[in-house]
């Protein structure tokens, strides 16, 4: 005897219901997971303290105490650290000799 469309229909409709479940389930658990890694590996960004460090980066570029292009060099390292941009290109070594003269 076949099953009627009805109850087909309701057991897709159940399907898809434990379906989306568990993906949700799958994304809590996979980001907790990866926290608990990180966690785990010493990897934990210190987001106050990277703040901390732009706040008085900002400081110093505003009182002239840091020239232009070490201020960007050094933003992007802390936004990139705060996982909001890409980390910079290193810098060229003739660069950081230019940028740090003999006394």
């Amino acid at each position: 005897m076949a099953s009627s469309p009805q109850s087909y229909q309701k057991r897709q409709r159940e399907l898809r219901k434990k379906e989306r479940k568990a993906e949700k389930l799958a994304i809590r658990h996979g980001k907790s997971a990866a926290a608990k890694e990180a966690a785990d590996d010493g990897d934990v960004v210190d987001e106050d303290a990277l703040l901390e460090e732009f706040r008085l980066l900002n400081e110093k570029f505003a009182a002239g105490d840091v020239p232009e292009d070490d201020f960007e060099f050094r933003k992007a390292e802390i936004f990139a650290q705060l996982g909001l941009g890409e980390p910079p290109e290193p810098r060229e070594p003739a660069e950081e000799q230019a940028a740090e003269p003999d006394a």
